[in-house]
Parts: C-alpha cells; sequence; structure tokens
C-alpha cells in the first residue's frame, strides 16, 4: 500500500510539471530563466508578502504583470501615450516595496517598475509593480532598453502587442539577450 501511495504521489508530480520546460543559470549576468510554454496570469496576484526577485525577475506570484485590456497597437504607438496613462501614487510604491520586504533603499538603488511596460500597454495595477534594481546588471535600465525595443518591434508590426506582452511580463531577459545591440 505504501509503495501504491508514492507511486501515486510521483505521478502526480510528473503530471503536474510535464508542461513545464525551465531552464536556469545563475551567478551569470547573462543568466537564463526561460519557460518554454508560461503564459502570464495578467493581474492575478496570488501573494502579496515576502515576494522574492531572483535573477533580474520579479515573483512571479506576486508581480505576474497586468495590462490596459483595450489598449492597441494604434494606442500605444502614439507618442505621448505612456505618459498619459502613467498614474503610480507614492502609496502604491510604498505597498510594492513594502511586498517585496524592501524597508530602505537609496536613490538610484531601485525603481519601482511596469513589468509589462506602459509603452507596451501595461498598467498601473501592484501587480504590474516591483521594485527593480538598478545591479547587479542586467537591471532596471537595461529593461529599459528592452521596453524600447519592443515597443519599436511592435510599432514597425514585426511582432504583436499580445506577443511583446507576454515575452516582457515572463523573460525580458531572454529579449535583453537576444537583443541585437545591448
Amino acid at each position: 500500500m505504501k509503495y501504491l501511495r508514492t507511486l501515486a504521489v510521483i505521478a502526480a508530480i510528473a503530471f503536474v510539471t510535464s508542461a513545464c520546460n525551465l531552464t536556469i543559470s545563475s551567478n551569470n549576468p547573462s543568466a537564463t530563466v526561460t519557460p518554454s510554454t508560461a503564459q502570464p496570469h495578467f493581474g492575478v496576484q496570488t501573494k502579496t508578502s515576502g515576494c522574492i526577485a531572483q535573477g533580474g525577475l520579479p515573483d512571479s506570484a506576486c508581480t505576474p504583470g497586468a495590462i490596459f485590456p483595450n489598449a492597441t497597437q494604434q494606442d500605444i504607438c502614439k507618442s505621448g501615450y505612456a505618459s498619459s496613462v502613467r498614474n503610480v501614487p507614492t502609496s502604491e510604491k510604498n505597498q510594492d516595496y513594502a511586498e517585496y520586504n524592501i524597508t530602505h533603499h537609496s536613490t538610484g538603488q531601485y525603481e519601482v517598475d511596469h513589468l509589462v511596460s506602459l509603452e507596451l500597454g501595461g498598467s498601473n495595477d501592484i501587480s504590474n509593480l516591483w521594485p527593480e534594481a538598478a545591479s547587479p546588471k542586467p537591471g532596471f535600465h537595461e529593461k529599459d532598453k528592452v521596453e524600447n525595443y519592443l515597443h519599436d518591434q511592435v510599432c514597425s508590426g514585426a511582432i504583436s502587442l499580445k506577443n511583446a506582452q507576454i515575452e516582457i511580463a515572463t523573460n525580458w531577459l531572454a529579449v535583453y539577450n537576444r537583443m541585437p545591440s545591448h
């Protein structure tokens, strides 16, 4: 009976993880975390404390990303779009730092960043925000380059807005590592 129970647990774990393919490299600036079939659960925050960013990526349970569902390619490609929708009050930034257990920080050490950038139709919802570190690199300065690159790709028609949102939400580092010049 004990053997059958163990076998059932192993079978359940195998079933749950069968759709996952995750490659992790650590202690390397070009580290990759590559979920092959990951689809973000936009706006669904399943954890609001004890959040931990790792390897340049946010805790996906705390920061799964969120989008303005009605934002279109035409909207986001208009000059001034991002500034017209930007609205993150200090209280929300402070809540985000608290979720990630950051009680003290110096200017320039972190920025409360939109995982799916406003330039890609990301929203100001707390589920799209995380305190992104400047270092180690790649940090928030490098993610800014990814945001601009993907925005240019969407506006030129090289990639769909939906695909750009998924790419930045699931692994912006993979985009950074394949960009022509970074």
